[in-house]
């Protein structure tokens, strides 16, 4: 079965393409023809709403982006740090209908396939795709795009999480999983000045990272409010965490435990209800 491909017209390293209204600006102009059939299973991933098309992303749709887009908080101004395919983005733009979300990309390639899955959702006036190091956002050089005043109120990312360890071949993957291109301590020094004073951040990390990651959140201001602790099955230990930090320390942290599956292949009700909007 073929599918149609949006493809951007003069997109260039550091600029945005504008899939919206005036609230971004302007719009930007775009062409559409009929690509090669799909062959592989997992060049496009379907949702409720929407289609993630991901031949040309070195990450693929995973557990843990959409952990992700099911429960961080949202607000009125929505920033995805390494937006990768597009998808926590546009799943932000779905939960929160009032929203404008921005994501930022710092792959060219990646960039384009967001800017295309963005195009093709119900979302794509409320959604704007930045191909340009998260720092650009913060020093004004991206002069297209402002942060809005006070900051915003949701950041969210699926940030690169390997250290100092072995790389894959592929760079692209390379950048999308190692810290070299952003580190712990840059990611937060980035959060820290764009987050809004009440608003959250909201990440999902490794089990073996929590403590890192946590201490550097510490070290930029920002408090821990919330976390999650996701096991792939009852009797595993922990995989991963969902954690959530503010400018303003809360008395309580909220703190809960989710399973993925009971047995193979059966979703537990957890997670069935954490992503009943989205998993058709």
């Amino acid at each position: 079965m073929a599918y149609k491909t949006p493809v951007t017209e003069n997109l260039t390293t550091n600029k945005v393409a504008y899939i919206g209204n005036k609230f971004f600006g302007h719009r930007t102009k775009f062409r559409i023809f009929a690509s090669k059939s799909l062959k592989m299973s997992n060049t496009f991933f379907r949702f409720k709403q929407f289609t993630i098309h991901q031949e040309r992303c070195a990450m693929k749709v995973g557990t843990d982006g959409v952990l992700l887009g099911c429960w961080a908080k949202g607000g009125r101004h929505i920033l995805d740090i390494g937006t990768g395919t597009g998808l926590i983005a546009i799943m932000m733009a779905q939960r929160f209908p009032s929203s404008r979300v921005i994501g930022v990309e710092i792959n060219e390639e990646a960039c384009r396939q967001a800017q295309e899955n963005g195009l093709l959702s119900p979302f794509q006036k409320r959604l704007a795709m930045v191909c340009a190091p998260i720092q650009s956002l913060i020093d004004g050089s991206l002069s297209t795009l402002e942060v809005p005043a006070g900051g915003f109120d949701s950041v969210v990312s699926n940030p690169p999480y390997f250290n100092h360890s072995l790389k894959n071949p592929d760079s692209a993957r390379n950048t999308a999983r190692h810290t070299d291109t952003l580190s712990y301590g840059e990611l937060f020094d980035a959060v820290a000045r764009l987050l809004s004073q009440h608003g959250e951040f909201s990440a999902v990390i490794p089990f073996d990272c929590r403590m890192g990651f946590v201490e550097e959140a510490s070290a930029h201001g920002l408090f821990l409010l919330r976390e999650c602790a996701v096991k792939t099955t009852p009797r595993k230990t922990p995989k991963r965490f969902l954690l959530a930090f503010g400018k303003e320390q809360a008395e309580i942290i909220e703190t809960e435990e989710g399973i993925l599956e009971t047995s193979p292949n059966t979703r537990s009700d957890w997670y069935q209800q954490l992503t009943a909007d989205f998993y058709l």
